[in-house]
């Protein structure tokens, strides 16, 4: 089991290197090819767009051999990365968004991949560390991978970049060959064509996996709704030069690595739901302390909320994969993606035009939202005698 959840942390350290190096490469070499700020922008959202048809990707992994899907998903991703050894001019620009939406695909079914396999690999007790150990080595990764992959390309171009990007998928798909799957379900679903149906019938059908994706939607959610916001405080509110966004960034990033390296301890204490609504209650309390007119509270606040979103989205993976029935997993996980990120595609937009009210009233607005979200579904307490101990009902 050891051995495994290295495997999985080098994995993610990979993973997470490479696509975090390409994708912000992947805007930079648009722009410098068209001089179009808008076509690099829509970089991004090729990347992010398949979240959507998520449901109906996860229905793959419980269809066919996991790993070896997971395992060819990246093989054909470097080989579409190396085709952007193509790109010459402004004329194959196309290559860049194709690749893009690539990326997007294989992130649905690598991510729902590994978040199904990982039951088969370790332990129950095991999966909470395991994906906080995850979150951290992929935050970490978004605070080096971004420099490394502009320096590169600042040096030798957009091709030294895809190159690099490219070796990392195969590395990946070479350790997967290494991660032993001992508790494999031999059952397979009989339920293959009712779309993202059953997904929604699984994660909604139980408390239990419910609350903690509804507070990571919340939260994620609100993540994107507050980055216009961030934007003006900095610029406008603290008077700040723009660059100060990267000490949030790699404030936040650090917040997430903690978060990350903790939240295993306090979901086997504590749970899924009472985890994810302590992440829910972090991140409001980042957002209220990015409003006070000074940047030392910024910081903190962009610090806090590192920590508290990982925790949302631990909980919730960690609650998918623990109570979905093994032979459902790909389609469940993958349903619980676009749960999770699918509304970040509104979120974003409106909060680019909430920002006209100001850059504090968007970030008090994403703090209520899920404050209330976090009271209304926090863990109910048990119920006591009138003697104070605890009220044990025996069912029929």
């Amino acid at each position: 089991m050891r051995r495994n959840a290295c495997l999985f942390v080098v994995i993610s350290l990979l993973s997470g290197f490479g696509s975090s190096a390409m994708v912000l490469v992947s805007g930079i070499w648009i722009l410098d090819l068209t001089g179009s700020t808008g076509l690099a922008a829509l970089a991004g959202l090729c990347v992010y767009a398949p979240v959507l048809v998520g449901p109906w990707l996860g229905g793959l992994l419980d269809r066919a051999p996991r790993r070896q899907l997971v395992i060819a998903v990246n093989l054909l991703l470097a080989a579409a990365l190396l085709t952007l050894l193509a790109v010459r001019g402004s004329g194959q620009t196309w290559l860049i968004f194709a690749v893009s939406c690539a990326y997007g695909v294989s992130y649905v079914l690598i991510d729902a991949g590994e978040t199904a396999l990982l039951p088969s690999a370790l332990s129950p007790t095991d999966l909470g560390d395991v994906n906080g150990w995850r979150s951290s080595a992929q935050e970490g990764m978004k605070l080096v991978a971004p420099v490394a992959g502009a320096g590169l390309y600042a040096w030798h171009g957009g091709h030294a970049v895809a190159v690099l990007s490219a070796a990392m998928p195969i590395l990946v798909a070479v350790l997967y060959l290494a991660v032993s799957l001992n508790r494999i379900p031999a059952e397979r679903s009989t339920q293959r064509h009712q779309g993202p149906r059953v997904g929604l019938a699984v994660l909604s059908g139980q408390r239990t996996t419910r609350v903690p994706l509804v507070l990571a939607a919340v939260s994620i959610a609100m993540s994107g709704f507050t980055t216009a916001a961030v934007y003006t405080i900095v610029v406008t509110d603290l008077r700040l030069p723009s660059t100060f966004l990267g000490v949030l960034a790699g404030a936040q990033g650090a917040g997430s690595i903690l978060g990350g390296l903790i939240v295993g301890r306090l979901l086997t204490r504590r749970g899924p739901a009472a985890v994810g609504v302590a992440g829910a209650v972090l991140f409001a309390v980042g957002c209220l302390a990015r409003c006070l007119p000074w940047w030392p509270a910024t910081v903190a606040g962009a610090a806090i909320a590192g920590i508290g979103l990982p925790w949302t989205l631990v909980a919730a993976v960690t609650a998918v994969q623990t109570q979905t029935p093994p032979a459902l997993l790909g389609r469940v996980a993958a349903t619980a993606n676009t749960v999770m990120f699918g509304p970040l595609v509104l979120a974003i937009p409106l909060g680019a035009a909430a920002v006209h009210l100001g850059g504090r009233p968007p970030l008090v607005a994403a703090a209520a939202l899920c404050l209330i979200a976090a009271a209304s579904l926090r863990p109910p307490r048990p119920r006591q005698s009138e003697e104070g101990a605890p009220l044990v009902i025996v069912g029929s």
